[in-house]
């Protein structure tokens, strides 16, 4: 009986010990390092941009359950049968298309009342280039998690700055669970309009 749960005990262990998780996961498959923006919270959470279709196998390979994508299916780089393929590599698959320009509070709580159903169920949050999805991860982060403000905003801005609206969402979202959103180390200001 021992034999057969090593394999299980390896990983675990690997994964207990290993520094960060984002570390171990692009060392032990490429692949997932090259999907655009792709970054690795914990154990049973990450964002990302569009994963390819190799993408989606090598996420299923290392034990992701869950694919949350959170933007529209006519985008350019979308994949029109995602739900299909996601599913047949046995995972679960959800679909909460956010506006850009409009995101609304009741996009986040569809989201997070998914993952909060099975906190532990290992989980890919996704849009087009993770800025959708790094947004969303730091309000569950923060609002869930207990991630300090500072250390989840340091996580979405490694992807980007949030403009004006996405701000003012955010803003809205953590006031609604009475959390500010000021740190010491938080800049809030949106980057200039781009033309």
């Amino acid at each position: 009986m021992l034999k057969a749960q090593l394999p299980f005990l390896v990983r675990f262990l690997v994964l207990l010990l290993m520094p960060t998780c984002a570390y171990a996961l692009e060392e032990a498959d490429p692949v997932l390092a090259e999907i655009t923006n792709f970054r690795q919270y914990s154990a049973s959470f990450a964002s990302s941009g569009q994963p390819s279709r190799e993408q989606f196998q090598s996420l299923a390979d290392q034990g992701f359950e869950r694919v949350v994508y959170i933007a529209f299916t006519n985008n350019d780089n979308a994949l029109s049968d995602a739900d299909r393929l996601v599913k047949s590599l046995g995972m679960e698959y959800m679909h909460v298309p956010v506006d850009f320009n409009n995101p609304l509070a009741d996009d986040f709580y569809a989201f997070a009342d998914s993952m909060r159903r099975n906190p532990d169920k290992k989980t890919l949050l996704h849009c087009q280039v993770n800025a959708r999805a790094t947004a969303f991860s730091f309000l569950y982060r923060v609002i869930y998690e207990d991630v300090p403000v500072a250390e989840a905003k340091a996580d979405m801005n490694s992807v980007w700055q949030p403009n004006a609206v996405w701000r003012d969402f955010i803003f809205a979202v953590l006031e609604e669970n009475g959390i500010s959103p000021d740190c010491e180390s938080c800049d809030w200001t949106p980057p200039p309009p781009q033309n």
